[in-house]
This record gives structure tokens, sequence and C-alpha cells, in this order.
């Protein structure tokens, strides 16, 4: 998620600066690195799928095991790449496909939670994160949002405290420590909207996202930066629909 120049580690101005020590290594294009999101993106449906089947054949016993192989697996793959990017070539797919054990069974889960009361919430969940997504790149690609300095000032602060705010979550769990608002069924206008909050900082954060991969290409960074790119976003798209995943959770539990 967003820490450094585009609001996400894995795209920082440092890194592409550094690839271009490499001067034999071809050069990143925009066009590259969307394509290699979009076989990224088929690899975390091909994972989510397999991990949702499982437990819809009721085998909840090796489905949650793949979601925490996901877990783990994606969170160490993730760190890899992210501090070395020539690694994204060969482990972005598995990144991609570990994310997509966790994200296949999170949402089969939530599902079952809050299906009957709200039907159809995964399919909507992917549906507003693709359409937030388009209609962050049209307000990019027509310069109605700009990533100016500021612009990317605000986004990198405040998805450092949301990154920094998860952290302390996680070392309170470890100690039962729970924080009721921050829970999946809390419907309290506070929990809302400090979800709300976190899916507009993953949006923009996209422009960011976008950004860094159009300079990659103006920059001429090597060929191999264009997975790296395609890793990026693709961080950011999972961050983004979880966070709305978890907002359509919330809304269900309204009376």
């Amino acid at each position: 998620m967003a820490l450094f120049e585009s609001g996400n580690p894995t795209l920082s101005e440092k890194i592409f600066n550094r690839s271009l020590t490499d001067p034999n290594a071809g050069t990143m294009t925009v066009r590259g690195s969307i394509n290699k999101f979009g076989f990224l993106l088929v690899m975390v449906i091909a994972g989510a799928v397999f991990s949702w089947r499982q437990f819809t054949l009721g085998d909840s016993g090796t489905a949650m095991g793949f979601m925490i192989f996901g877990m783990i697996g994606g969170l160490i793959t993730g760190l890899i790449v992210s501090f070395k990017p020539t690694t994204a070539r060969y482990l972005s797919p598995a990144y991609a496909i570990f994310e997509g054990f966790l994200l296949g069974g999170l949402s089969v889960i939530v599902n079952a939670s809050v299906g009957k009361k709200f039907p159809g919430i995964v399919p909507q969940a992917v549906g507003l994160t693709f359409a937030v997504a388009l209609v962050m790149f049209l307000l990019y690609n027509y310069r109605i949002i700009k990533p100016t300095e500021k612009f990317k000032a605000v986004i990198i602060s405040a998805s450092l405290g949301i990154f920094l705010f998860y952290m302390v979550m996680m070392v309170l769990s470890f100690f039962h420590v729970s924080i009721p608002f921050m829970s999946w069924n809390d419907a309290s206008p506070l929990g809302i909207g400090i979800n709300l909050f976190v899916i507009v900082i993953a949006a923009m954060s996209l422009i960011l996202d976008f950004e860094r991969i159009e300079t990659g290409e103006a920059m001429g960074a090597p060929k191999y930066m264009e997975w790296y790119g395609a890793f990026g976003l693709l961080v950011t798209m999972i961050w983004l629909y979880i966070q709305i995943l978890q907002l359509l959770s919330r809304l269900s539990n309204r009376n």
C-alpha cells in the first residue's frame, strides 16, 4: 500500500531511478505494464476461484489452509518484489496467485456471512473496484486530477498513517485486543467513515500509480520495470477491493 512516491512503496521514484543503471535491459512502456497487469489479474482470479471452490465443496479445512498460505505467501513475495524489483518478472505471478487464494477465501466468508441480507455482495464489490479504477484513470488521463507534489505529499502521509494504524491493530490482535469500530460487522458512523476515508486514499493512490508508470516510460526505465509497475498497480487494486468489500459488509449490517 501507499508509502512513497506513488502512494505505493512498490512504485517509489527512487526505485525507478536506480533501475536506469541497467542500459541493456530494454525499455519500459505503459502498454507493457498494462498487459502484464492484465495477466496478473487473471492469476488473481484463478487463485480466487480455486479458493472459493474449496469452500463451496465443503472442504473448509483445505480452503482455510490455502487462505492462510495465500496471506503469508503474498506478504513474503510482496516484500521481496518491493525491495528487489528485478525479481518482479518471476515473483509477481506467484504474488497474484497467493493473493487470489486470500481474496477468494475472504470473499466467500463475507458472502456466507451477509449474503442473505446483501445478495451479490462480492460481484458488487468487484464491479465497484473496477468502476473506481476506471474513474481514477479517466481523471488522470484527462488531467482533471493532477499528481502535484502537494497532492503526492497528502496521499503519502495519509497512506503512511493508515499503514501504521494497521500495524498497531495487528500487534493488538496478538494480545486479543480488538477495536470495535474496525470490525467488519460494525456499522457505526465512525467505522463507516474510516472505511470511506481509506477507500478515498486507495483510489487516489491509483492516480499516483498511473503517473509513476507513465513516468517510468518517459525515463526510459528497463523492460523488467513493466512487471514492477504492474505489480504495484495490483497491490493498490487489491487494497481498494478489500476496503470496498468491507464497506459493503458494514452497510449490510445497518438496521
